[in-house]
């Protein structure tokens, strides 16, 4: 169902009479409310139903070892370092578009090292590394929203 027909389907409802109408589909479900009193307040509801799909026995059991993988890459992760954003703001990798980034999946940095810029109100403020180590994750994408205390990089400070 496209919007277009849920608003005909609102428009109908308030010039019906009708107090309450309940809609329930295969993936939709829509209650409208109106008052009986001509009074133009009605109320919507739009809600998606989760679709249910069957997963044959076989492919259910193949799905259970891959689920308790993550737990051993936290545990591996856990010596690793996050530095998080300060500010809320735009992620950018790199200082200008014709610059090259400021560093990668591999990079050995210092303390003090620029390791990318955020954006906050028109203002270009640059995130420097309070730590030594090598970059081993970039966990936000270029030119993306950051907030405040996001995590930003790993780092193996080894």
């Amino acid at each position: 169902m496209d919007l277009k027909e849920i608003q005909n389907l609102i428009k109908f409802v308030a010039n019906s009479g009708v107090a309450e109408v309940k809609l329930e589909m295969d993936d939709v479900k829509i209650t409208i409310r109106t008052t009986l009193e001509g009074n133009s307040t009605e109320t919507t509801y739009v809600q998606q139903m989760p679709t249910q799909t069957t997963l044959p026995q076989a492919t259910t059991q193949q799905i259970a070892p891959i689920v308790a993988t993550p737990e051993v890459i936290v545990v591996e992760n856990a010596h690793f370092i996050t530095i998080k954003s300060p500010i809320i703001g735009t992620f950018y990798r790199k200082p200008t578009p014709d610059k090259p980034m400021f560093v990668e999946v591999g990079s050995t940095i210092a303390k003090g090292d620029v390791l990318c810029v955020i954006e906050a109100m028109k203002l270009f403020n640059e995130i420097e590394s309070e730590i030594s180590g090598k970059i081993v994750k970039i966990l936000v994408e270029d030119m993306s929203p950051v907030e405040y205390d996001q995590p930003l990089f790993l780092v193996d400070p080894s």
